[in-house]
């Protein structure tokens, strides 16, 4: 199934998508544990390193080098994603993080730091191949009318499972230790991977040139690289779309990493704990922006603008974190900020879906990730660094991004959202 032209038609029901589209259904459970076993991992790496460590810089390396690893890999990702067969390489790419993540088993002592952050890394960058390649595959094995829901279902189990896994995930690393965790997520890729063995992933390929057999693969891969970004200014109505996830984490990259800092303050005894409970409430935030915006922002031509509104909104309510008692109430704020984030997130994915042809749409979604890593890693070193420098308080860096955020928001709906609509 493809994308229809006409996405005015009723949406399709939740429970409808998951009992009547197999390939749905199981591309869906196979990220459903494998994300289970990502937050896990997420939140033992961040206990890890702040027991070892307790320096922000240390710990803002960790985002970093996730950022970097994406905005690396993301380039040749979405043009492996449009040319070879996606669930193969979704499966593929499961099965080199199941054995990853084992390293980080042999990681007992901040000697050992070097080798966790090259995993990290490692890690990151397989897993970037994964995401164009999901994405890409969404449109060809759900219908017109399912795409919204399916969308929906997904932004909402990455929220699910982020709110469940942050939250179990400070608890198991406390109970359990961060050596089980790791062992977790390693067999989370291997039940992702057998589930998506079973999905049935129709692709449309570009017709390859017919000097290609005489070029090098670097050749290729900077003549299909450049295709992409050509699409991109070639389709404006793609191409500025393609900058919504950014807009947001101009700031939000800092605003994230500087939750592990909360955690800290608001559970002082159990960072783990702390983290935790504000990672699950980014979790849940996150997913009930989209289940809102499905509901509610039926009309596709408003949501150029709603995707800038949502950045201010966000930035508003951060700016009021910076002021809130911190303490766990502060669970509520993170999670109403993220839902905006996560409509922004769901609207511009659907938007990016709709509008790319299938043979370019991978590289679409690995250009998109490589903008929103790059300008994220740099939003997490300046947090990271003007925290480690004492420069500022954590209050006045929260303040400080939280006041760039609402002005990224506002400078979208102004002057980029006018230029993004279709017609």
């Amino acid at each position: 199934m493809t994308v229809a032209d006409d996405p005015a038609e009723p949406q399709a029901g939740y429970l409808e998508l998951l009992l009547g589209n197999r390939d749905f259904r199981n591309l869906w459970a196979g990220n459903l544990v494998s994300l289970t076993g990502d937050w896990f991992n997420t939140i033992a790496l961040y206990t890890l390193t702040e027991e070892l460590t307790g320096s922000p810089l240390a710990m803002g390396l960790i985002f970093m080098l996730k950022m970097a690893a994406l905005a690396v890999a993301s380039p040749i990702a979405g043009i492996v994603a449009d040319r070879f067969d996606r669930r193969r390489l979704m499966i593929g790419t499961d099965l080199i993080r199941a054995v990853l993540v084992l390293g980080f088993l042999l990681v007992d002592g901040p000697g050992w730091l070097p080798v966790m952050y090259v995993l990290i890394f490692a890690q990151l960058a397989v897993g970037a191949f994964f995401v164009p390649a999901k994405r890409a595959s969404v449109p060809n094995i759900v219908s017109s009318r399912e795409l919204m829901t399916a969308n929906a279902i997904g932004a909402a189990t990455w929220s699910f499972m982020l709110a469940v896994g942050a939250a179990l995930g400070g608890v198991a690393a406390s109970a359990l230790g961060t050596d089980a965790v790791f062992i977790i997520d390693a067999a989370s890729y291997l039940v992702s991977a057998a589930f998506i063995w079973r999905t049935r992933i129709p692709q449309t390929y570009e017709e390859r040139a017919p000097d290609e057999a005489k070029r090098s693969v670097f050749q290729v891969a900077a003549r299909d690289i450049t295709a992409g970004w050509r699409y991109l200014f070639a389709h404006p109505a793609v191409g500025w779309i393609s900058l919504a996830k950014m807009t947001w984490a101009a700031a939000g990259g800092g605003l994230v990493f500087m939750l592990t800092q909360l955690g800290r303050e608001i559970s002082p005894m159990d960072v783990s704990i702390g983290i935790g409970v504000l990672y699950s409430a980014r979790g849940i935030g996150t997913g009930i922006g989209p289940i809102v915006a499905r509901r509610w922002l039926r009309d596709r031509g408003r949501w150029p603008s709603v995707l800038g509104w949502c950045v201010v909104s966000s930035g508003c309510v951060y700016l009021a974190v910076a002021f809130l008692p911190w303490d766990y109430s502060l669970a509520i704020a993170v999670g109403l900020a993220h839902s905006f984030s996560g409509a922004n997130w769901v609207l511009s994915t659907v938007l990016l879906q709709e509008r790319s042809d299938d043979s370019y749409r991978g590289r679409v979604f690995a250009t998109e990730f490589l903008l929103l890593a790059g300008v994220e890693t740099i939003s997490i070193l300046a947090a990271s660094l003007l925290l480690e420098a004492g420069v500022m308080s954590l209050q006045g860096v929260v303040l400080v991004f939280a006041s760039l955020m609402l002005l990224s928001g506002v400078g979208w709906v102004g002057l980029v959202a006018p230029r993004a609509r279709v017609g």
